[in-house]
């Protein structure tokens, strides 16, 4: 065992200047005489002296690519040094088409004001990609190009309309209203919350909104399999004030990470509800008025036969025979042997 043992940890000696040995394909096809040993030591030689251009080639690319990382470099430097020189005096110009360049911008507005193109001191439009974005910044001199400028608003550019303002206006769309946030019904003390998760339960809720005032009743829509809520809940406060400081105030509109949706529901207590009056009460009620007792024990004994009579009636069209008693009783026509008549009958 031990001779086995310092056998395996005998160096496995490997001369690197000598030749590559020849693959299993190449074997195969000098053994069948196709190619000689010799031809196929000129092709790798050939092989290895068209590599060698390769590599070179490639090693110049890389020089290339370092050099124009560098230059990249130093015109991002250069471009953020222009924008923290940019002027005070700029423009924002929304609504721009997908194409347009920053060429037709500063075409359009030296054509359309009195500016000049020396005026325009900057022109930053982003792009994502090969389109830009919609919108660009333009610097200009002073106050009163702005003002020029401002004043083109609405005008047509690539199909679109523009929209010009001051690069310092930052005021988007108008906030919403009162009645956008309350869903615009009137005031009510039954809220309603929507967007709940499935694990929500009643005293959860309860616990968030009590400090808005006194709830009656929580109801929540529940599944009938599992009980759990279906993502909606009414709750019932005391009076009006509670669910207004609940959609009010800020810590309500979220419940367990959750953006709630609130807004005032209906409140039925209030509503006085005409139920339609049966024909048993409308002759009821006639009959209190002008009838005499005998009339209308005559009317309800007549309406109670009628309605046995018709009950009868769905009875005897519901019905049916069985199918075994309909096939028995079902016409046959006899199977024996007709007798002859003495007419012979032939067919051509």
């Amino acid at each position: 065992m031990a001779e086995k043992i310092k056998s395996l940890k005998e160096e496995i000696e490997i001369d690197v200047d000598a030749d590559i040995p020849l693959s299993k394909k190449e074997l195969r096809l000098i053994k069948k005489g196709k190619i000689t040993l010799e031809e196929l030591q000129a092709q790798k030689a050939k092989a290895n002296e068209s590599e060698e251009p390769k590599e070179s080639s490639k090693s110049d690319e890389k020089k290339e690519e370092t050099k124009g990382e560098g230059e990249s470099q130093g015109d991002a430097e250069g471009e953020t040094k222009k924008e923290s020189t940019r002027s005070k005096h700029a423009v924002w110009i929304g609504n721009l088409s997908f194409t347009t360049t920053t060429e037709e911008l500063s075409n359009f507005i030296i054509v359309k004001s009195s500016i000049k193109e020396s005026d325009i001191t900057r022109i930053k439009m982003p792009h994502n990609g090969r389109k830009n974005r919609g919108f660009a910044y333009v610097d200009l001199l002073n106050a009163e190009q702005v003002n020029t400028v401002l004043e083109l608003n609405e005008e047509n550019l690539n199909g679109r309309n523009l929209l010009i303002k001051s690069a310092d206006n930052y005021i988007g769309r108008p906030e919403k209203s009162s009645e956008s946030k309350d869903g615009g019904k009137p005031p009510s003390r039954i809220l309603f919350v929507g967007n709940l998760g499935f694990e929500t339960t009643k005293e959860g809720l309860e616990k968030h909104f009590q400090h808005c005032g006194e709830i009656v009743r929580v109801r929540m829509a529940t599944f009938e399999d599992s009980g759990k809520c279906k993502g909606f809940a009414f709750l019932d406060f005391k009076n009006e004030e509670g669910s207004t400081a609940a959609l009010k105030d800020k810590s309500c509109w979220k419940y367990e990470g959750r953006r709630l949706r609130m807004e005032y529901g209906e409140d039925r207590s209030g509503r006085k509800v005409n139920k339609k009056r049966t024909s048993f009460e409308m002759e009821s009620a006639s009959a209190n008025t002008n009838d005499t007792p005998v009339e209308v024990e005559n009317t309800q004994k007549e309406r109670k036969s009628g309605f046995q009579q018709k009950q009868q009636k769905v009875r005897r069209v519901e019905h049916r025979t069985k199918s075994s008693v309909a096939l028995a009783k079902a016409h046959r026509e006899s199977a024996a042997i007709v007798e002859s008549k003495g007419k012979k009958i032939t067919f051509n």
